[in-house]
């Protein structure tokens, strides 16, 4: 296909808001897919663009994070790797299941994360008590999100921040964090298999990268200097966002 300068210009701005947004709230990848396919781009080529370029802004933002003392990597192995296990099976189970009926449900599963958001108090920026043990949520949140993200994906970069902060305690800049690195274990494998497979296109994976590196670098470093008071209503929006695109332009 023949990529225009315009279509650079607009892909690569769009790549840096989406990298902007999703290393604060999640759920970049809603804005440049949609984009990349809108262009002429067929599915998989798409799907494998957009998959390098958004794991690059989320490798910077997680690095940034760690720089920064606000990642702690040593607990969150089991995690990591229960993660990167669910989203294996998640893509391979996608290739035999109809997700039609997930797809239909996950939007009011993030319309009641928002909802939460919304009303509850505003989340503290100091750690709470924790519900369940780490090996625990590694067993079943981060495998389950990893399934999730290997079979459908759209969310996952607001439900898991939810899950940091309900289920382990944690303050919300430390679970946006995580999920940071969460996300590029699932997403990062994901890209490596389009890679090795052909379906990159370079030209314009290249480019967006880098808008996405710069992006998430400006967003992280928003997360750290404005704290829970800035992130909570920015997840709760574009959570909300999220939902009615899902629900009504899907």
């Amino acid at each position: 296909m023949e990529i225009t300068i315009i279509t650079y210009i607009f892909l690569f701005a769009l790549a840096f808001f989406a990298g902007l947004i999703s290393s604060i709230a999640g759920s970049g990848g809603l804005l440049t897919l949609p984009a990349l396919l809108w262009f002429g781009l067929p599915p998989l080529n798409a799907l494998a663009t957009n998959k390098v370029q958004s794991s690059l802004g989320t490798l910077s933002s997680a690095w940034n994070f760690f720089c920064q003392g606000h990642l702690d990597i040593k607990p969150l192995y089991r995690s990591l790797v229960m993660a990167v296990l669910g989203s294996v099976a998640g893509t391979c189970l996608v290739q035999s299941l109809n997700g039609t009926t997930l797809s239909r449900l996950i939007p009011f599963l993030l319309l009641g994360i928002a909802l939460y958001f919304l009303v509850s108090p505003k989340v503290s920026s100091e750690d709470s008590r924790e519900k369940i043990s780490r090996q625990w949520f590694a067993c079943t949140a981060a495998l389950g999100m990893g399934l999730y993200g290997g079979f459908f994906g759209p969310g996952m970069g607001t439900i898991m921040p939810f899950l940091f902060v309900w289920l382990l305690g944690h303050n919300l800049v430390k679970a946006t964090a995580e999920t940071k690195l969460m996300i590029l274990a699932v997403n990062g494998s994901s890209a490596l298999i389009f890679v090795f497979s052909g379906y990159v296109i370079w030209q314009l994976a290249i480019g967006m990268s880098i808008a996405q590196i710069l992006g998430a670098r400006l967003g992280s470093n928003l997360v750290m200097i404005r704290g829970a008071n800035f992130v909570q209503p920015i997840i709760t929006w574009v959570t909300i966002v999220m939902a009615i695109q899902l629900l009504f332009f899907t």
